[in-house]
């Protein structure tokens, strides 16, 4: 997102070509309705015994329909479970927050 190419817009237009294809496919929202989106999230404390580094994961739905999802060892070791729970929370906060501006862009209201 802070540096696009041609690549990237390439592929914006393949995902624009196959949706103006397959008019039944898509993400669907009620204009009426507000839009509620839910994030999960887990940490694995010191899920790698070679290196020690915790594994993370968040799964991210909007109305119910799974739209993001990610598991990845982290960056640095946790001293703590509390510690590796704390940064894969923050990431997952973050893609939530990110899909909240993305629909407010689209002026999709959130009720969470």
């Amino acid at each position: 997102m802070q540096n696009p190419t041609e690549d990237h817009m390439e592929v914006v237009y393949r995902i624009m070509r196959y949706l103006k294809r397959a008019p039944g496919k898509g993400l669907f929202f009620l204009k009426n309705e507000k839009t509620v989106i839910e994030g999960y999230k887990d940490a694995y404390w010191r899920g790698d015994l070679l290196t020690r580094k915790s594994n993370s994961g968040y799964l991210t739905f909007v109305d119910g329909n799974l739209v993001m999802w990610r598991s990845k060892k982290q960056k640095v070791v946790a001293r703590s479970s509390a510690e590796a729970e704390f940064r894969g929370m923050a990431n997952g906060l973050c893609e939530l927050l990110w899909i909240k501006y993305v629909l407010k862009d689209l002026e999709i209201e959130c009720t969470r």
